[in-house]
């Protein structure tokens, strides 16, 4: 906020051109955002808003997530074809949440604002856009060039970032699948009984089909989450020393104890857009 008020003063002055302006206001809000996720910047004059949807809350700090220079990447994914509003985990919400350290969620939601309520900015830059798509992609990559002076990736190098959603979507050691994934298989499982949790069954098939993955595999994760199952009190076996068991008993904990079956398959039903 301060440098946004600091660089028309500069302007006037003559001591600094409106593209140096726009790359300062970028680089420092990254700065303080990159501060502020190791502890470097206190929260107390941050507005938070609380979003809640499924089995999910998440806190989503504005003032300090959000700068208006995304409003242009926002843009580029909703008039991507098909136009309008995107499902919240579709690829490219996920990327685009990924790149810019922002929930999903939140793009959702700033989506929906830009699509049914516009400020007239916001629609200025849909009118100027919609019709020129090369246009709007020589603009994106602009902008993109220009966040972290150029060096987006090194700007975060050596910084710990306090990852909340992105690790949901990262492949786990040695399956390949993600956190995600294995959610989906979570939400299959309160769908079987143990015996039909076999390779044979065409849930499970149509599940792996949709995970890029071998039924024998979401048939192991089925076998594990067995283990995390008090009803089912089974004894340990070879899967009780699997390194992704403890993720397994995580997500167990989190998601099958005192949570709502329909909000879990809430949930699961909106991140399958991800791997369609």
């Amino acid at each position: 906020m301060y440098f946004s008020r600091l660089a028309p003063s500069l302007n006037k002055i003559g001591g600094i051109s409106e593209i140096k302006i726009s790359e300062l206001i970028l680089y420092f809000s990254r700065f303080a955002l990159s501060l502020q996720k190791i502890g470097g910047i206190a929260k107390d004059n941050t507005f938070f808003a609380t979003v809640t949807t499924g089995t999910e809350r998440y806190r989503m700090a504005r003032t300090n997530e959000w700068s208006d220079e995304y409003w242009l990447l926002l843009v580029q994914a909703y008039l991507k074809k098909p136009q309008g509003l995107k499902p919240t985990y579709c690829r490219d919400m996920v990327a685009l949440g990924m790149e810019l350290h922002i929930h999903p969620k939140l793009l959702a939601v700033k989506m929906r604002e830009m699509a049914e309520a516009p400020t007239p900015r916001l629609q200025r830059l849909i009118d100027t856009y919609q019709d020129n798509p090369r246009k709007l992609t020589q603009k994106v990559k602009l902008l993109r060039s220009m966040m972290g002076f150029n060096h987006a990736q090194d700007f975060y190098d050596g910084v710990s970032m306090n990852e909340t959603f992105e690790k949901d979507f990262k492949p786990l050691e040695e399956s390949g699948l993600t956190r995600t994934a294995l959610l989906l298989i979570l939400d299959l499982y309160f769908k079987l009984t143990p015996n039909t949790m076999v390779y044979e069954t065409p849930e499970v098939t149509q599940l792996a089909k949709l995970l890029k993955t071998k039924p024998q595999t979401v048939v192991t994760f089925l076998e594990m989450f067995q283990l995390c199952d008090p009803c089912l009190n089974r004894p340990t076996n070879k899967h009780a020393q699997a390194p992704l068991m403890d993720v397994c008993k995580e997500l167990w904990n989190k998601y099958a104890q005192g949570e709502d079956p329909e909000q879990l398959d809430e949930l699961a039903e909106e991140l399958k857009e991800y791997y369609k």
